[in-house]
């Protein structure tokens, strides 16, 4: 099972994507973040195999929150 987290602050983006690995059966989605911030701190609690994120956010943007992952 694929562990996946969506980062993206327009709704629309998120539930496109959530129907879309809703399908696919070896795919969990373990959570949503609508900002960098927040896709920092869900990475840390759900620990994700891959996430989804978008660039572009209000608070943090994408760019940002990966390097923040990277770190740790």
């Amino acid at each position: 099972m694929i562990r996946v987290l969506i980062a993206d602050d327009h709704m629309v983006v998120r539930e496109g994507l959530r129907a879309i690995l809703g399908v696919v059966p070896d795919l969990l989605l373990v959570g949503e973040a609508t900002d960098g911030a927040e896709a920092v701190e869900l990475v840390q609690e759900t620990s994700p195999d891959v996430v989804l994120m978008d660039l572009r956010m209000p608070r943090m943007d994408g760019i940002e929150a990966i390097r923040q992952i990277k770190e740790r």
